[in-house]
């Protein structure tokens, strides 16, 4: 390409970060999906942005259905480059954005899978704490289901974000938008004994820093790391397969719906911009009270 697309996306990126103000994960996902479409443009001898076509865009679209992505994926690189073309027209870099013609194709839905009451507490009973490492796997996920925090939100707590007295916590959520949520008794306990015994230990080779959960060098655990704990519990459980760290998330969500919780509480603790982005959950309790009847009700 004879354009410098380089310094176009540089643009782009501090865009998303300043005006935007988008995480850095979420920004990393905008930038793989420009740098990929750059890399089909040299393919396609196209040697700028103002020459993509609609007609290019509908062949980087059947390149990647041959790669097999899922629906989602594609919905997902389609939205970047749209979001792209649309900041190159503010900025008068394009006189019109071929993006726009573009439909994205719709996600499959599925329902987010969850845990029954039965199988986290089988979950929780597979948490040995007779070792440090016990109980900072209790901990965590009894304050994962507590709170129905995000992985990424759990690996950045810190010891002063936990209010024992009001037994809150402080999120720091996507968006650089803060929340408190609540955690109940058992959560409490948990974590004051994964704090004063199991994490001080941990902690005992290792420079001081204010991480509240640690892996077993002493350094912040990374959401990398929790997703490896949450499996280990899982295999030591009754549980066959993989447990992926949202579901703790989706199962807060469901648990509470199931016992009365309003929509409007439950996108507050969850931190959600939309009220859509929480209502799939009453997708999940509709299904969950559909089963219960036909499995209970004598002429069902």
């Amino acid at each position: 390409m004879t354009e410098n697309v380089n310094v176009m996306l540089k643009l782009f990126i501090e865009y998303l970060q300043i005006e935007r103000n988008y995480s850095q994960y979420t920004i990393g996902s905008y930038e793989h999906d420009v740098k990929d479409f750059f890399m089909f443009m040299s393919e396609q001898n196209i040697n700028g942005v103002k020459e993509v076509t609609y007609s290019d865009i509908r062949i980087y679209l059947t390149k990647l259905y041959e790669l097999e992505l899922a629906r989602k994926s594609v919905a997902r690189k389609i939205s970047s480059l749209r979001s792209f073309y649309k900041f190159l027209l503010r900025e008068k870099i394009i006189e019109e954005n071929p993006f726009t013609l573009v439909s994205i194709p719709k996600a499959e839905k599925r329902l987010p899978n969850f845990f029954y009451g039965e199988e986290m507490q089988q979950l929780f009973t597979a948490c040995k704490t007779d070792t440090p490492l016990g109980l900072r796997n209790l901990a965590l996920l009894e304050l994962l289901y507590a709170t129905g925090i995000r992985v990424g939100e759990c690996s950045q707590l810190q010891l002063k974000d936990v209010d024992f007295f009001l037994s809150t916590i402080l999120v720091h959520g996507k968006g650089q938008k803060d929340r408190y949520v609540p955690f109940g008794s058992f959560a409490h306990d948990a974590l004051e004994q994964y704090i004063h015994i199991g994490r001080k230990h941990l902690m005992r080779n290792h420079d001081n820093h204010d991480y509240l959960f640690v892996n077993y060098r002493g350094g912040p655990l990374t959401t990398r790391g929790i997703s490896v704990i949450l499996n280990k519990i899982l295999e030591d459980s009754t549980f066959n397969g993989k447990i992926h760290p949202h579901m703790i998330r989706h199962t807060f969500a469901t648990h509470l719906l199931q016992n009365g919780a309003d929509m409007r509480t439950v996108q507050e603790l969850l931190g959600h911009a939309f009220l859509s982005s929480t209502q799939k959950y009453t997708h999940v309790t509709n299904e969950y009270l559909r089963n219960s009847y036909l499995s209970h009700h004598p002429r069902a």
